[in-house]
């Protein structure tokens, strides 16, 4: 949060695509004072936003972005958004054209402990970021850091920013981000 904290502008009109349970948004209103907005389709998270005082939509970001006039928001937020959705690239795509600039974080996937996880136990990561099962998981589109950077190159897409956190999340990382990162955040802009 404190990373997407330094990288909106204070007072700025800003969406939460995925807002879950709007801390994030909570957290942006005390420090930026910023006017926000979150979307989700866990209408139990859409509750607890409300009672935070976070104006949020309970539905379908695809459809809740389409609504929205070219630069609408100056700033769109898809933080651990993105595996999640059947049109990724669309959604991307549709934050770029109703905003300034996009922040997208997500897991990394290539991250080392991932990778040997996979290595050593022929299966799906359980960790702290993984805690099921994968027939308990929802459906995701796990991707790595390099087939972030390579989908931003492919779609013309400018990276403004980039932050790799360790695998706590918190620890900058400053080389071989793609195996030793735990979670990414892009500023992105067209």
């Amino acid at each position: 949060m404190e990373i997407i904290g330094q990288w909106v502008s204070p007072g700025t009109h800003v969406l939460d695509l995925g807002c879950g349970r709007g801390e994030l948004l909570t957290y942006l209103k005390q420090t930026k004072d910023i006017r926000g907005i979150g979307v989700d389709l866990d209408f139990g998270k859409i509750t607890d936003c409300v009672r935070r005082g976070v104006t949020a939509y309970q539905g379908d970001i695809h459809s809740f972005t389409r609504a929205f006039k070219d630069r609408h928001f100056d700033h769109v937020i898809c933080s651990r958004t993105v595996q999640e959705l059947s049109d990724p690239s669309g959604v991307i795509l549709e934050a770029l054209r109703i905003s300034r600039s996009v922040t997208v974080g997500f897991v990394n996937h290539g991250f080392w402990k991932n990778r040997l996880d996979v290595l050593l136990r022929g299966r799906k990561p359980r960790n702290t970021v993984y805690t099921t099962e994968w027939f308990e998981s929802r459906p995701s589109n796990p991707l790595t850091i390099a087939d972030f950077e390579h989908f931003c190159t492919v779609r013309r897409i400018h990276i403004q920013r980039r932050a790799h956190l360790r695998g706590d999340w918190k620890t900058p990382c400053r080389h071989l981000p793609n195996l030793l990162s735990g979670y990414a955040l892009y500023a992105l802009t067209r």
